[in-house]
């Protein structure tokens, strides 16, 4: 809840995360100016696929027959999808897309002075007057320094909804991190709608992980999600510099078909992923991956899908994402024939996800005996959970009071499912 009045809830991806906690910064320095009105519910909302607008248009009917008298906006990719005609969301009192997230004050004030529908378009601000703040009931703070994308892949909706790729100068970058680290979050994650565009005036990504590794008191850095091709030398010279650079690399490689790939627009084959990775761990050998998949995209045959599992394998991943297709009117792909039917999209999903737990098991029992140092983000009873900096789930117990946020060594002793189990010396 920000100020008196004001809730948001968030949907999507990192970045969404990001620049909620933004908007409650905002909302939260204007709140002493706040010309009070009716309760208003923020719906930070994403387009990424069907489920993600079904989503939101069920929360926007709950919190209406919750809150019938609360207003209700939906602000971000869903509504700049329905502003331009590729969506609908007629459950909420006003729409406003992703520019109108550094004014949503205004957008508050419109909304309870009686505007309704869907509010101009207007030009974003430049990304350095984005700052976030951080969530303070996380351990660890996302640092938005991108956005937009120009790949224009077949299936996707971000184009159309976040426009031409833009980045944040390495000054503001590092200023913000700064922030963020004099704040107390002890690891910051490093986010954007497509990293590997990353390209300010006065650096790229390398640059920007080596200026954030030189801030003092900063515990860990993380890479959120990073396509093939901002996989550069550089890049992982510099995440192999230092042990606060997190050796985790997340790949939205989508396919580990080659015709498939083509069909999506991506841009390269699954040799050149499997490159890639070979690279990172040459330099890096502790290092680990997961993957974004997607299955049952149009004409997937039963090679395509079984070309993803190997690659599930091959590249040794620690964490899946599998999503079943969803076709978003105004994409190629919407277009495109030969469709899988729904259950075969739904059994490939979950046999994907067997294949790969098969997998993770074996890689988790090769942790049984090692130590690893785990950043502390909550605690059940007289067990804590936390992540290790190779994104390694572990729960352990202790019979001393452990902080949150701290980073402890714990000594892995037992696999239970998806994660490590361990201990620490009291």
């Amino acid at each position: 809840m920000t100020g008196s009045r004001v809730s948001i809830r968030t949907f999507g991806c990192r970045a969404n995360q990001y620049e909620s906690a933004m908007m409650r910064r905002l909302l939260g320095q204007a709140a002493a100016e706040s010309d009070g009105g009716k309760d208003v519910h923020v719906l930070n909302a994403c387009t990424v696929t069907g489920v993600a607008d079904r989503k939101a248009r069920q929360a926007a009917r709950r919190f209406r027959r919750e809150h019938p008298d609360a207003l209700i906006v939906a602000i971000g990719c869903l509504a700049d999808a329905v502003d331009r005609g590729l969506a609908r969301f007629p459950e909420v009192d006003l729409l406003a897309g992703n520019a109108w997230k550094t004014r949503i004050v205004d957008v508050v004030s419109r909304v309870r002075s009686g505007e309704r529908g869907v509010l101009p378009a207007i030009d974003p601000e430049p990304l350095a007057a984005e700052l976030s703040g951080g969530n303070p009931r996380r351990v660890r703070a996302f640092l938005k320094v991108q956005d937009g994308c120009g790949r224009a892949c077949t299936y996707c909706r971000t184009t159309q909804v976040r426009g031409a790729p833009r980045s944040k100068p390495l000054d503001a970058v590092g200023a913000e991190a700064e922030a963020l680290v004099a704040a107390g979050f002890p690891e910051l994650v490093l986010t954007g709608i497509d990293l590997a565009q990353y390209a300010p005036p006065d650096g790229d990504l390398a640059a920007a992980v080596t200026r954030l590794l030189a801030i003092h008191g900063l515990r860990r850095l993380r890479i959120a999600s990073i396509a093939p091709s901002g996989l550069t030398h550089r890049l992982i010279e510099a995440v192999a510099s230092d042990h606060r650079a997190c050796p985790h690399f997340h790949v939205p490689i989508q396919s580990g078909d080659d015709r498939i790939l083509r069909a999506m627009a991506r841009g390269y084959a699954v040799a050149d992923v499997l490159e890639r990775i070979d690279v990172v761990r040459a330099t890096i050998p502790s290092a680990t991956f997961g993957a974004d998949l997607i299955v049952g995209f149009p004409a997937e045959d039963e090679v395509a899908f079984e070309n993803t599992c190997r690659l599930v394998e091959a590249a040794a991943l620690v964490n899946v994402h599998a999503f079943r297709f969803s076709s978003r009117p105004g994409t190629v792909a919407a277009e495109l024939p030969d469709r899988v039917p729904a259950a075969v999209a739904r059994r490939r999903a979950d046999a994907l996800a067997s294949r790969w737990r098969a997998r993770l098991r074996g890689l988790l029992d090769n942790r049984i005996g090692s130590t690893h140092h785990v950043l502390v983000e909550e605690r059940r009873g007289d067990e804590w959970r936390g992540y290790t900096s190779d994104y390694l789930y572990v729960h352990f117990a202790s019979q001393a009071d452990v902080p949150i946020g701290s980073i402890r060594p714990v000594r892995i002793v037992a696999v239970a499912e998806d994660h490590l189990e361990g201990t620490i010396d009291d």
